[in-house]
């Protein structure tokens, strides 16, 4: 075992008299050490229910012949940091929760791991984590949120932040706001749409990491401590079968996530993170093989933002399972790859059945014949950009207009706020990217308040920052080269046209080569916003959006 680094021989009595410290008998030094690490704290609703997670996996780790050991991992709750400062410092986390796990769980030599993460970053940044730790690993979350119920309709996070818009086009009450304020968010959870939290869940059962319902299981549900007590049982017998995560996590693991997304109709930070994972496994993961792959797989689900069914409605119709059978009927998944239950995709999902066509579209009566992302490039994002096309109106699709150009967050969203935003405008915000965020904060607001005015079927918004799994509309983020390394888009002049052509894959600003030529040769770089702490180290080792963000040390 690798715990008998520290737990067994004579040099190592000085250990064994640390771990007779905590307690642990001398049956337990001679069984595994699971290393359990929780992502619970008080701040994230996603996360009030881990505690109950945790305490379920220890049961199985230790109902299986195992020693549960539990350790923390940060996070940080996109919703509450949206908007101020504190978006600077949402992805950031990504690395820093990979960095400490694999620290904690390297230092201490432990067996196996169970990750219980639930939002947004540490899902993907556990993730990473287990790639470079490489010992076997089950994901548990704590699970999607209930829908909100307002005035008779399923509500979601992302109604709340477009109801905001809405009063401020004076279109709804203050008391409106407040019903929707204390009703779209019911219960503890990861928010109750396709969000980023909720993809990125889902797509840990994609890539086989996680057990079935791992996504979809609603946190409130009892079944879903049962889970957490068999994914503790599940690593034990990894341990036994020594099934690792880079046993799993291959580059044909990662095709087939990307291709669930498609069908899923997935966050765009999916096209952060799935890049970034595959880093840790050595997969150069072009951004690219988004259009390739959406071309082949329909978009099976428009859960919210894109449409009016949530993730409970998603489990009730089969969950994650039942829309790769959809997928394996045409041929779209490899089977033959591993998963944590020890059996291959394959065995996994043969007998997963739709039940409920309204929620998951058969593959022969798709929502669209291509998938939920695509990437679109030109000469405004030659490394590309990213959109969540199953959230665009028909209309928008493709988009002609001025640039309202803005170099900050705050400045567009006072502009589309005090009504400085009109039907045709392109909104541009830049140097929100990775480094000139830093931070690369997600454009919740700005999108919610377009679409609250009524404007998200005749308005633009392009970024080299990113967006929310909560928004929807005609929203390009990711644009890469960014402007802080003096990409195209920190060319771009107010009034500027700009065309948006999704269709095509099309992002062009209508300048001529030897007009942005000479912005270029003009252009200068703008000095950091943040010299010292974590961000100021972020910003010198971080890539652009189209690589995933990941930190490079050379």
């Amino acid at each position: 075992m690798k715990s008998d680094n520290v737990k067994v021989g004579m040099q190592q009595a000085p250990h064994r008299s640390l771990f007779n410290a905590l307690g642990f008998t001398e049956e337990e030094m001679n069984k595994p050490m699971v290393g359990i690490v929780s992502s619970y704290n008080e701040i994230v609703p996603g996360h009030m229910n881990l505690d109950k997670i945790v305490n379920a996996v220890k049961l199985g780790v230790a109902e299986a012949g195992g020693v549960p050991v539990v350790f923390p991992a940060i996070a940080v709750c996109d919703g509450i940091a949206m908007g101020h400062i504190g978006m600077k410092y949402s992805l950031v986390t990504r690395d820093l929760i990979a960095d400490s796990t694999e620290c904690m769980a390297l230092a201490h030599q432990f067996d196996a791991l169970v990750m219980v993460p639930n939002c947004d970053k540490n899902v993907p940044g556990l993730l990473m984590a287990a790639a470079r730790i490489n010992v076997p690993t089950v994901f548990v979350s704590g699970g999607p949120m209930l829908a909100g119920h307002v005035k008779g309709e399923k509500r979601s996070l992302s109604s709340m932040f477009e109801a905001v818009g809405a009063h401020a086009a004076g279109k709804m009450t203050e008391e409106d706001v407040k019903e929707f304020e204390e009703k779209v968010c019911p219960t503890c959870g990861s928010c109750s749409g396709m969000y980023t939290a909720n993809s990125m869940n889902c797509l840990t059962e994609a890539l086989g990491m996680g057990l079935k319902g791992n996504g979809t299981i609603p946190a409130v549900y009892s079944e879903r401590i049962k889970l957490a007590k068999h994914a503790g049982m599940a690593v034990m017998e990894m341990l036994k079968k020594n099934i690792r995560p880079r046993d799993i996590m291959t580059k044909e693991a990662i095709i087939n996530a990307l291709t669930v997304d498609m069908a899923l109709g997935c966050s765009t930070n999916s096209m952060l993170h799935l890049p970034a994972i595959a880093h840790e496994i050595g997969f150069d993961f072009d951004i690219a093989y988004a259009n390739e792959i959406s071309a082949k797989t329909p978009n099976l689900c428009h859960l919210a933002p894109a449409g009016h069914t949530y993730m409970e409605d998603l489990n009730e119709a089969g969950g994650v399972w039942a829309v790769m059978k959809e997928l394996d009927d045409i041929g779209l998944i490899n089977r033959d790859c591993m998963t944590v239950t020890g059996k291959t995709v394959g065995e996994n999902i043969k007998n997963s059945v739709n039940k409920d066509e309204t929620v998951i579209r058969p593959t022969s009566n798709p929502y669209s014949k291509s998938g939920g992302l695509a990437v679109l490039k030109g000469n405004l994002a030659p490394d590309g950009s990213v959109v969540k096309q199953s959230a665009v109106v028909p209309e928008m699709m493709i988009h002609e207009g001025p640039a309202r150009v803005f170099d900050c967050e705050e400045d567009a969203i006072n502009a589309i706020k005090g009504g400085k935003i009109v039907a045709g405008d392109v909104v541009v915000i830049r140097y929100e990217g990775p480094k000139g965020g830093p931070g690369m904060r997600e454009m919740l607001n700005p999108t919610s308040a377009i679409a609250g005015m009524g404007l998200g079927s005749s308005v633009a918004l392009i970024t080299d920052g990113r967006f929310s799994g909560a928004s929807r509309g005609a929203s390009i983020g990711h644009v890469s080269p960014e402007a802080a390394v003096g990409g195209p888009i920190a060319l771009v002049k107010e009034g500027d046209t700009i065309l948006v052509d999704i269709t095509n894959k099309r992002l062009e600003v209508k300048v001529s080569d030897e007009e942005l030529a000479k912005r270029k040769a003009e252009w200068k770089p703008k000095t950091p916003s943040v010299t010292t702490g974590y961000l100021a180290r972020y910003e010198k080792l971080v890539t652009s959006g189209n690589r995933g963000a990941v930190l490079e040390y050379k």
